[in-house]
């Protein structure tokens, strides 16, 4: 319950242009009571409540101003996660009474180990770290009532292994995560931690493949965002991305050998060229297709689909690349520019893909 008792002594007062000597002479208390009312350093006793509703024409309840907070689980969830965000150390408290009133609900306890987690890292301190492996523990067995489709036991074993981690327990964390790893959700992690404790060796394979999946990630969505900001016709946002794209991957070329993302590279200059033909840039669209015809033809002089070609990169056992964009580099440019269903931009890039064949190093 929050009261307005303070804020609305001073208002109430004010309202009557009423000083507090003035407000403390009608009710026979010290000028200095009053102002400890509205400094919120004293709350005045019962009857002064009573006679101060009365003086000021009101009822006791709207003097008061209480708000009762909504106490349903729901919107206890929610005031957690706010407390969370906002790093609002009052949440502790506050989680605590859920847990007493809702010591069986996922949504509680889980909330509640998140927010015992974040303050643990915010502040070094173990003993909420030992609070939210105890809340983690318990939300494992409370999991049939999750309905969050992002959250399921693998997610809280990693939740698990973080905390682990920040009571300084690096080698039970490791354990967790490689236990829980499917689909290399926590290579990154894994190899991390591992290079942070001197295993640099045994880390590199994990953050080759946690680099791999974030690389992999990282075209699907920037293509999303093309598709997204070409329906809505906004041309620059294409463009932006696109050039931020292409430039990070183009860093990805170890010495003078192509590697497969110089084959993405180049359907995305010709995306980037389509762009640009659209909005007007027609001499830039031209220039961009050159770059790409270029691009395409060093992939396809010497094609390689190997990861170790990558920098940054190690092999993997049991990866492979593939994709839709055609057998090759230049079927991949072509492709891209037939989405488009500009003639005149495929005319465009019929003319520029019979020029003199030009390669690029």
């Amino acid at each position: 319950m929050k009261m307005m008792l303070a804020e609305n002594i001073r208002a109430f007062r004010k309202e009557r242009s009423l000083t507090q000597e003035q407000l403390a002479e009608a009710l026979g208390v010290t000028a200095g009571a009053v102002y400890k009312w509205e400094a919120k350093l004293s709350i005045p006793e019962l009857d002064l409540i009573i006679q101060l509703a009365d003086f000021f024409d009101t009822s006791v309840d709207v003097l008061l101003g209480y708000e009762v907070k909504d106490n349903r689980l729901e919107a206890t969830v929610k005031r957690l996660r706010e407390y969370r965000r906002g790093k609002d150390w009052d949440g502790l408290a506050e989680a605590e009474k859920a847990l007493k009133k809702y010591p069986h609900s996922f949504q509680i306890v889980n909330a509640s180990a998140a927010l015992y987690r974040a303050f643990g890292i915010d502040s070094g301190d173990k003993a909420l770290f030992h609070r939210a492996l105890e809340l983690l523990e318990q939300s494992r067995f409370l999991l049939s009532q999750n309905e969050d489709p992002q959250i399921n036991e693998q997610t809280i074993f990693g939740r698990i292994a973080e905390t682990y981690l920040g009571l300084g327990e690096a080698d039970k964390a490791i354990e967790l995560w490689k236990a829980h790893n499917a689909g290399g959700q926590y290579s990154s992690q894994i190899g991390d931690t591992l290079a942070q404790n001197g295993y640099v060796e045994e880390a590199v394979p994990f953050l080759s493949e946690a680099f791999t999946k974030i690389l992999s990630d990282l075209v699907r969505t920037i293509v999303g965002y093309i598709n997204v900001y070409l329906e809505r016709g906004d041309h620059a946002s294409t463009q932006a991305i696109l050039s931020w794209g292409i430039g990070l991957l183009q860093g990805l070329r170890e010495g003078a050998n192509s590697n497969y993302f110089d084959k993405v590279c180049a359907a995305l200059l010709a995306t980037l060229a389509g762009s640009q033909f659209l909005s007007g840039q027609v001499s830039e669209a031209r220039g961009t297709l050159v770059k790409a015809k270029e691009l395409a033809a060093f992939f396809d002089a010497a094609p390689s689909y190997d990861e170790s070609d990558i920098r940054f990169i190690t092999r993997i056992e049991g990866a492979s690349a593939h994709d839709d964009l055609g057998v090759t580099a230049m079927a991949g440019v072509s492709l891209a520019v037939s989405q488009f269903e500009n003639e005149e931009f495929t005319a465009l890039w019929n003319s520029i893909e019979k020029e003199e064949e030009n390669h690029c190093g």
